[in-house]
């Protein structure tokens, strides 16, 4: 999503393309993008880096449901079935593929019922056009819902040091039903890894500015836990990106974070964090320790929450 916006000027495309043929380099084989993003932009940009490298192993997970403007942060909710099936070819063609591995509601839209929305992706499923389906921000029980219609492969929510309402029912019920879960902004938007140290550190046109959490009111209150994790990230001889993502991977062999980014040293720092091996220790103790944290700020304003745990 970076690449194309929300976090400041969108990156150069040979530098994209570059960041993409370095983290598939690396191992990273799952590359994670939306209708949405740009709009249209991110899907155009991966398609290109597609058509020159052709990888043999990547597997594309795209969205739909959010519809915006370009330039505009106001956003509709649309799962209608004629949406949904025009929105899939929209990005098969973008993409340059004929097939997405995994495509997700990016937003529920409580009008709509879950089941018709389900039925429809099952049915794209069938024709070969998508490989598994996926939900985000949904609560538990729209979840157990869309799985009765037919199978969910991934959940994709907020899940970090930071946002961890998820465990108290969603990250359950995922585990009953057998499904995976993806956390994005598994680095509270770079906060976590200490990339933010003051409002001043964002450049024209980051969306961060305007998030409750990195409000003036708030922001020196959670530097606190960003602090915590330095320390005990320096305690690690690692950074607090592989840190803050290693805690992430050891709560289970069903979690698949998705750390995004624009910078070549980001990647590559994010993707030393499976070296990072922390013992049963050192997770009691970050998590005794992080709970006393009092996070400041909701996730999103008010029209970023549309579609959210519904």
């Amino acid at each position: 999503m970076g690449m194309s916006e929300f976090y400041g000027a969108q990156t150069p495309e040979a530098d994209a393309l570059k960041l993409m043929s370095r983290a598939y380099a690396l191992g990273i084989t799952l590359f994670d993008t939306a209708d949405c993003y740009g709009p249209h932009h991110n899907e155009q940009l991966l398609g290109k880096w597609i058509a020159q490298q052709r990888p043999t192993q990547l597997q594309i997970a795209s969205k739909f449901g959010i519809v915006r403007e370009p330039g505009q942060y106001e956003r509709t909710l649309d799962n209608r079935p004629a949406y949904i099936k025009s929105a899939c070819e929209a990005s098969l063609q973008r993409l340059g593929v004929e097939h997405i591995d995994l495509y997700y509601v990016h937003r529920v839209n409580p009008e709509h019922p879950i089941e018709e929305t389900m039925d429809t992706l099952a049915g794209l499923v069938r024709e070969g056009k998508i490989g598994h389906i996926g939900l985000c921000e949904v609560n538990a029980e729209t979840l157990r819902r869309a799985h009765a219609v037919h199978p969910v492969t991934a959940l994709q929510t907020e899940y970090s040091l930071w946002t961890r309402d998820v465990e108290d029912e969603i990250l359950p019920t995922c585990r009953e039903l057998g499904i995976g879960f993806v956390p994005y902004s598994p680095l509270g938007r770079g906060f976590l890894a200490g990339r933010i140290q003051k409002r001043e550190d964002f450049e024209p046109g980051d969306f961060r500015a305007m998030l409750p959490r990195f409000s003036e009111a708030n922001f020196n209150a959670n530097q606190a836990l960003a602090d915590y994790l330095a320390q005990f990230a320096a305690h690690k001889q690692c950074s607090p990106a592989q840190l803050s993502l290693a805690w992430l991977l050891a709560q289970g062999d069903d979690i698949v974070p998705i750390p995004g980014t624009k910078h070549l040293h980001y990647l590559e720092d994010n993707a030393g964090a499976p070296q990072v091996k922390l013992t049963a220790e050192d997770l009691k103790t970050i998590n005794e320790a992080t709970q006393t944290f009092i996070i400041a700020g909701e996730r999103y304003t008010e029209e970023g929450m549309k579609g959210v745990n519904v």
